[in-house]
């Protein structure tokens, strides 16, 4: 079992700069890919970032590339969302997820709880 606790979330303005982190416990965790998604009220969870966690390969969606960064920790216990230049329409709940390499939410077998991200304009 894999245990992921997100933080860092919260309220910034337009333009502003957030960074979430993700830690991760439990056994096995090692073997697992790290990713983040999103979802905003009415929508459909949607994938925002991933990391390898062995080759430390990265993937983003359109929307977020350019303005978010996914790296992890030496330990690999650790994986961080660094978020500049938010947007409105960057306000969801954001989720992190541990599983193979994907954009894919089915591709991710643990979740975590979910950090809450609003942007004001």
């Amino acid at each position: 079992q894999v245990q992921l606790v997100e933080s860092g979330g919260g309220l910034v303005q337009a333009g502003g700069s957030l960074r979430l982190s993700c830690a991760a416990s439990g056994r096995s965790f090692s073997s697992n890919s790290m990713g983040w998604f999103r979802q905003a009220p009415g929508k459909e969870r949607e994938f925002v970032a991933a990391i390898s966690w062995s080759s430390g390969s990265t993937r983003y969606a359109d929307s977020v590339k350019g303005r978010f960064t996914i790296s992890r920790d030496n330990a690999k216990t650790t994986v961080y969302l660094q978020m500049i230049s938010l947007k409105p329409e960057d306000t969801a709940v954001y989720y992190c997820a541990a599983g193979r390499y994907s954009t894919f939410s089915w591709a991710y077998d643990y979740w975590g709880q979910g950090t809450q991200v609003t942007v004001s304009s």
